[in-house]
């Protein structure tokens, strides 16, 4: 082992279950808007909750669970997109002592069969009458599953009435046996390969965390002396939004449920909204950029924000210089053209958040040094962290005066991380799970002594800092013996705005090559804005398009060696979806079921570009063009 990360010791330990924090909340600020929910998603008024109301409506719910024979240890599925009713259901389970199954609305039939007869489900919640159809077409092959309510068709009024004469003495007795340590959570890993394993989280995993984060971060949330709030979009069937949603109830954070993921409606949302404080995946963090600098293009002003860009980069590097004693920070012209900028451009960029968004965190993947800096340039500090679903969330953070823009900053306090010889970053501490649910061989693979072998590679700098540079199972090997970590290269080929997707390839093959799909909306304003007219048009933008993909594989290809650059690569006519099973619900992509899917067009790829007369035995990366390029 190397790289050894130390954290202080952790904060005060969780004493009983998830569901006390509403109670106590209850008791000391009976008043406090704790959520936020529309009565019509288009509407630009939120209704508050404050927390006795939520109290009181989660006891109701607890109530009708325990009369329908809901009791500790049951396991209860909730198939439906982040809203309300979610929250409010979610805690009334673990009340009672009840485990929670998030499963995706999205999920395919034999997703949903699998992860209910895998976690043996007595019951489950789904959204709407497309979820009561998946349920059922699969219930003959689950004979513990006893109810499905529908959010859509009144589940939770329904549950209150039925508990109506449900003692409140029943609920406290019950919530009381709730153990730290028991399980709180099943929540299945993505599954990019094979059936998703169950990760069972206990309510120690899931709140150790959130109040480590609270008590070293919290009073970040907002300005002083104003209530911190959060607009929650993320899924919370991936355990960043159960993150999120135990952030918000814990420390007492305003909390407002989107449920519709296209962008004009989590625009819509943001700007009434007007949340304090932002999470994120870095595919939401690139899509806003990317309408940043559509929306100046279209209004003819694509120079200027190009400008304010650079120099939003250059002004919070010269800020991390100055915070990690490196250097002097801004000079008098560069703060000149920050102070222009934030007159003319920022401030416009910082409304389109709702315009009280000060700090942000990403998460789910590593983002990018250069989309950081911009973002701490227009005034949004965005932290990026690291987790997975087996730490229940969040393992490091950057500390705060010393934040270092390309990492995922330091582990939390009561964390330690280490990195073992081969790269692959190990970690002990509150939040590391239980195990997989009904897999002792997976389980004993993935606990090693303590430490939980994530599978992700990093390394750590001798502060402490931590970087993430991909995964064990990611890793391409080309028929040179050339290792090759697509994951920086994907990151940096996604930063070109015409680019959506892309998934480095070339395991057994002479180079590294590139599947690439198209963002349709810059591709539609890109066109709109080269205007090619005349005959031969489609084969001139065709040439047009062909030469802007290839500039930006010629930029990402700037990052790392000749042997690891992209030498050849294909853009395909349709993105990686959930819906082709391509991408997973929490937008990972499924890498083998990609490369299986396109093997064809893979190995045209590369036919089409081998020199004539030479035998493949001499196939090697210094035999190919540097002008490889091949558009399906």
């Amino acid at each position: 082992m190397r790289d050894l990360a130390l954290a202080p010791p952790a904060v005060s330990p969780l004493t009983g279950g998830l569901a006390d924090s509403v109670f106590e909340t209850a008791d000391r600020e009976p008043t406090r808007p704790m959520l936020a929910r529309r009565a019509d998603p288009a509407a630009a008024s939120w209704e508050e909750v404050s927390a006795i109301e939520l109290r009181d409506q989660m006891v109701d719910v607890a109530k009708g669970l325990i009369a329908s024979g809901i009791a500790p240890g049951h396991r209860v599925a909730i198939m439906a997109r982040t809203r309300y009713e979610w929250t409010v259901l979610c805690y009334a389970l673990w009340a009672v002592g009840a485990e929670v199954v998030p499963v995706y609305p999205t999920s395919s039939r034999d997703q949903v069969e699998w992860i209910l007869r895998d976690a043996r489900c007595v019951a489950v919640v789904v959204e709407d009458e497309q979820g009561v159809m998946t349920v059922g077409s699969v219930c003959a092959s689950l004979p513990l599953l006893r109810h499905v309510w529908q959010l859509d068709a009144g589940a939770l009024e329904d549950l209150a009435a039925r508990g109506e004469f449900v003692p409140l003495a029943t609920v406290d007795s019950m919530r009381r046996i709730v153990l730290p340590d028991s399980t709180a959570v099943i929540a299945y890993t993505s599954g990019t390969s094979g059936h998703a394993m169950g990760c069972a989280l206990s309510h120690r995993n899931l709140a150790a965390p959130c109040d480590t984060l609270l008590t070293g971060w919290g009073h970040t949330a907002a300005p002083p002396g104003e209530q911190g709030s959060v607009l929650a979009f993320l899924p919370f069937s991936h355990v960043y939004g159960l993150m999120i949603q135990g952030l918000c109830v814990r420390g007492g954070l305003l909390m407002g449920h989107q449920a519709d993921l296209g962008g004009e409606a989590l625009s819509s949302a943001l700007r009434s909204f007007r949340p304090t404080y932002f999470y994120a995946v870095p595919s939401v963090f690139e899509k806003i950029y990317k309408n940043f600098l559509r929306t100046a293009q279209q209004g003819g002003h694509g120079g200027l924000f190009e400008r304010a860009a650079e120099t939003a980069r250059d002004f919070a590097a010269a800020l991390e210089r100055q915070r990690l004693g490196r250097g002097r920070g801004p000079g008098f012209d560069l703060r000149l053209q920050h102070a222009l900028y934030e007159r003319t451009v920022y401030r416009r960029l910082r409304a389109a958040l709702g315009g009280r968004v000060r700090r942000a965190t990403s998460g789910g993947s590593p983002l990018s040094r250069d989309l950081s800096l911009f973002y701490e340039g227009i005034g949004v500090y965005v932290h990026d962290g690291y987790g997975l679903t087996e730490t229940g969330g969040g393992v490091t953070m950057q500390p705060l005066g010393r934040e270092k823009s390309g990492t995922v900053g330091q582990a939390l306090p009561g964390t330690e991380i280490r990195v073992a010889e081969d790269g692959e970053i190990l970690v002990r501490g509150p939040s590391v799970f239980q195990g997989y649910v009904g897999d002792e061989a997976a389980t004993r693979a993935a606990l090693r002594g303590g430490w939980l072998a994530t599978g992700d590679l990093g390394h750590l700098d001798s502060e402490g800092y931590l970087t993430i540079t991909g995964r064990k199972k990611d890793i391409i090997i080309t028929s040179s013996g050339k290792s090759v970590a697509p994951a920086a290269l994907e990151q940096r080929l996604r930063m070109h705005p015409l680019i959506h997707q892309a998934v480095v390839v070339g395991d057994n093959q002479p180079c590294v090559g590139a599947l690439i799909t198209l963002d349709p909306e810059f591709l539609a304003h890109w066109r709109a804005a080269l205007a090619l007219q005349g005959e031969m048009r489609e084969a001139r933008e065709e040439n047009a398009l062909r030469e802007e993909v290839a500039r930006a594989v010629a930029a990402a290809n700037s990052s790392v060696s000749r042997s690891e650059s992209i030498r050849v690569f294909r853009v395909l006519p349709e993105p990686f979806d959930v819906s082709n099973g391509l991408l997973t619900p929490s937008m990972k992509l499924c890498r083998d079921e990609i490369v299986r899917h396109y093997a064809s067009e893979i190995d045209a790829m590369y036919q089409s570009r081998r020199r004539p007369g030479r035998p493949s035995t001499q196939d090697e990366p210094s035999n190919w063009d540097d002008s490889d390029n091949v558009f399906r």
